[in-house]
Order: C-alpha cells, then structure tokens, then sequence
C-alpha cells in the first residue's frame, strides 16, 4: 500500500526501541486515581481502594483478523481497544486501563505506526482510559497487536456468564449482523479492485454496516443504562463471535436451555438489505457472523416493566430448562436446535 512506499516516512530503526515508546508515550496523560504509576518503570502501580480488578487480553493479527486493503490504521488502533473494552463490560464492570503490545514487520515506518497509535488514544480518550504500559517489536508476520484491558467494580456488581436462572429473559443490545455485512461488502470490493485497481470502491449508502465493521463501539452505555435503572443481569456476554454462540455459552455454563425467537432478533434495514444482496440470510449472518460487539444478557421477568421501553435493547427470548434444550423458534414457528458457526480463531474462516 502506498502509505508504506512514501519517501518521506521515517524509518522505525532510526529510533529504536527505546526511542519509539518514548516518542508513542510522551504525551500520555493518566486520569484514573486508581493509577499510581503508569509508562516508564518496570511496572506499572495500581490501587483500587477494596474493589475486584478484571483483566482481559485479545491479540489482532495481519491477515488473519484484519486485513490492511481496506482497513485504515487509525480505525485499526481504534477496534483494538474497543474489542478489549467489550469484555469488560460483559461482566458488568468498568474499564480504567490498558497496556499496549505491538509486533511490526519492517514495511511499518513511524508514520504508519503513529496512525495507529492515534486511534488507540483517540478510544482511550472516548472512554476514559489510561494507557499504563505495553511493548513494542519487530515482527516477520506482519502487524501484531496485542492489548490487555483491566477494569473494576464492586464484588456484588460483576456478572458473570453462568447465573441465568429458568424464566429469565434473554435481551441483546443494538443490533446484530452488520459488522458481518460490513465485511462482505469489503472483501467484495477488494476483489474487484485487484481485479481492475482503475474501479472505485462502491461503497455508497453503506457507511453504517462499514462503520460496524472497522469501527464497532463497546457498550459501555448499556452497562450505564442498567445501573441508572436498577436492573443487574443474571448473565451476560458480548457479542463477538456471533449471537447463537454467546447464546449458547451463556446456557452451557448456566446449565440452561432457551428458546429464542428469529422475529425477534434486531437486525438493521441496511444490514438485512445487504445480505439479500448478497443471497445471504439475515437472520444467518446474525446469528454466526460476529464482531458486533452488542451485549447478550439475561434479566429476571420482574424487571420486565424496567427495560421493556428501551429502543436500545430488544428482549429475544426466554432461559428454560436444560431438558429443553436450546431451541430457535422460525418466524413460521419451526422448532430448530440452536447452533453455532461462527469465528474459528484457528480456521481463519467465517461462516454465515
């Protein structure tokens, strides 16, 4: 790409190790009293006055979960924190820290690497977090990007995946498939551009499902909007892997059935219209196409009348009996056993 290929960019070893973190953190500023020593010792030194900390790592690599042809860096920097953040807030929990790991093959200059590093700031900022550490490599892979993301909360406030009780309504946040589509779409116009690099990308009209894709938010207003209503899930997971395999994680380790309901499932007109596009089912992408990061969680039917006014989360469902089974009732009411085809991490493929 010809970010890469300017004469002007920096050479990363002109710096060196050293010099690069110096030159990434100079301008980091910490936010959290919670962080007593950030960048710039052996380890960083944190304090949380009684609370529980969670701590979470994910690692992003070139070729396998993204893809530089039509990924901007500075979206890039931005997903790896986000994705990070997400997991945090599936316990129900805040995020306040994160450190920063980086492998980069020699084709990265410092200009690129800054690009980057700008969106990492850049969702740090959005969602008050202190970077407090990390490293930095060179790579023979390409670009690996490893973050590692701790919060906190109260010990009687974090919700774990195995508390869904029979009855409980399942409920998931925004809405689902169109990171998927977001995707497809990408990968469909990089086909044709290598094909004819003298054809635009038409992307027209599609920013929504390209934004869920290159761009996804964690929901940390979820887990605000359930603490300002008073309403603590009995389970919850995020969506990353897509809806029927965080449903299904939620009923093995609860040791629970469900019934979910397609009607139900939110599903954006652009995501739904794509995928007929596409000659895909909505409901398919889904439910197997990941990366949405929306939160999957159970609630008790008393605080139905809490939640249910909400245009943010839409209720899918219901736990049952593990007897039962996990069940995904059709829009012309067949009874299908739920199953789950979505991300392996180790197969490098996406089925929808």
């Amino acid at each position: 790409m010809d970010m890469f290929d300017n004469v002007d960019r920096t050479n990363i070893e002109e710096l060196g190790e050293f010099g690069l973190i110096k030159h990434l953190t100079k301008n980091i500023q910490l936010n959290h009293p919670s962080t007593i020593k950030g960048v710039g010792d052996d380890a960083a030194v944190l304090n949380y006055d009684g609370k529980k900390v969670l701590v979470s790592t994910d690692m992003l690599l070139e070729g396998i979960h993204f893809d530089l042809a039509y990924t901007p860096l500075k979206h890039l920097g931005y997903k790896s924190i986000q994705v990070n953040l997400s997991d945090i807030c599936a316990m129900n929990a805040t995020p306040t820290q994160v450190t920063v790991s980086i492998g980069m093959s020699s084709k990265y200059t410092l200009e690129a690497i800054e690009e980057l590093y700008e969106g990492i700031y850049l969702a740090c900022e959005k969602y008050n977090v202190d970077i407090i550490g990390g490293d930095t490599s060179s790579s023979k892979q390409g670009l690996v990007i490893s973050i590692t993301v701790l919060g906190v909360a109260n010990e009687e406030d974090i919700v774990y995946r195995n508390g869904a009780e029979e009855g409980d309504l399942l409920c998931v946040s925004g809405d689902l498939g169109g990171a998927y589509m977001g995707l497809q779409l990408l990968e469909r116009e990089k086909l044709i551009y290598l094909e004819n690099p003298k054809i635009q990308p038409d992307l027209e009209g599609k920013d929504y499902i390209i934004e869920r894709q290159l761009k996804p938010e964690a929901r940390q207003d979820i887990i605000a909007l359930l603490r300002d209503i008073k309403v603590k899930p009995t389970a919850m997971i995020d969506v990353s892997d897509g809806l029927a395999s965080e449903v299904l994680h939620i009923c093995k380790q609860s040791n629970k059935g469900c019934q979910l309901y397609e009607e139900k499932i939110p599903i954006d007109p652009m995501t739904y219209q794509t995928a007929r596009d596409f000659n895909l089912d909505p409901t398919v992408c889904a439910l197997s196409g990941g990366e949405d990061y929306e939160l999957l969680f159970t609630i008790k039917q008393a605080d139905y009348d809490k939640i249910k006014n909400d245009v943010d989360v839409s209720i899918i469902g219901y736990i049952t009996e593990a007897a039962a089974g996990c069940n995904l009732i059709s829009k012309a009411g067949a009874v299908h056993e739920l199953k789950a085809q979505g991300w392996n991490a180790f197969g490098n493929v996406k089925n929808g």
